[in-house]
């Protein structure tokens, strides 16, 4: 009897072991937490928090905001922005409402799931 609960104690523990290994990889979300785009005048640029906070600027205003972080996805909340007037630049950053991650690009989509441009990883 004694040595069945040495048995199921072990594999309890081995158990625990192998639930905190899988804890270990890579975290949810590193995939698009970061920075994106160029910071050069008039480029869209975001930088994502691990905690779905973002800011940034669409070329021309400020936007800020917090979104939900899922995998290579984010989800962006309500966006915060200024609202100044810049000549040339095209503010689409401003209606992101998705983001998704592929290798070192962000595919932004607006409310419709329409594509609105992408942005490069930075490199911070």
């Amino acid at each position: 009897m004694q040595q069945h609960r040495r048995i199921g104690r072990a594999v309890a523990a081995l158990a625990v072991v192998l639930l905190l290994a899988g804890c270990a990889g890579t975290p949810s979300g590193a995939k698009v937490v970061g920075m994106w785009g160029s910071t050069a005048s008039g480029q869209p640029n975001l930088n994502i928090e691990n905690d779905g906070t973002f800011s940034g600027s669409d070329g021309c205003n400020r936007l800020s905001g917090k979104g939900q972080i899922d995998g290579d996805e984010i989800t962006f909340g309500p966006i915060a922005s200024t609202m100044m007037a810049c000549e040339g630049v095209d503010e689409w950053l401003g209606k992101a409402a998705t983001g998704n991650v592929s290798g070192d690009t962000m595919t932004v989509l607006d409310d419709s799931g329409k594509t609105i441009g992408t942005l490069p990883r930075s490199g911070s």
